[in-house]
């Protein structure tokens, strides 16, 4: 297994890349894009997913990496809440609605299991397999 020397190598970062982007662009239509104050919340709940995995990784500990992944996991729920908002609000479709739930559920499910499996290693560090 090779080892990962900088968080953009890791799958669940670039995945949380990918959601950041594409939240920006959703929120962008006229009628988000309006709504200032939840536009810029669940833009920055999505960004707040890849900067926890980011900062995280750069504390040089496993304990505080941890830490910081339980926060991005907790900024894919926060994600999920406001896509319901903004379904219940005419801002996004039923399809886009559930195509970016499944999206958050999928890297939070991602995060979880990265959290499993560095609390099972003795890796420690900024240095990752």
């Amino acid at each position: 297994m090779a080892t990962v020397k900088d968080f953009e190598e890791l799958r669940i970062w670039q995945d949380a890349r990918v959601l950041s982007k594409e939240i920006y662009a959703i929120t962008s239509n006229e009628a988000f894009s309006k709504d200032y104050r939840f536009c810029s919340q669940i833009r920055s709940a999505a960004g707040s997913i890849m900067d926890n995995i980011a900062e995280g990784f750069e504390r040089n500990g496993k304990k505080e990496f941890v830490q910081f992944l339980y926060v991005a996991k907790a900024s894919c729920g926060e994600v999920r809440s406001q896509l319901a908002r903004a379904y219940d609000c005419g801002y996004i479709d039923k399809k886009n609605y559930e195509e970016f739930r499944t999206k958050c559920i999928s890297e939070s499910v991602s995060i979880a299991n990265f959290i499993s499996y560095l609390k099972k290693t003795d890796i420690n560090g900024l240095k990752y397999k």
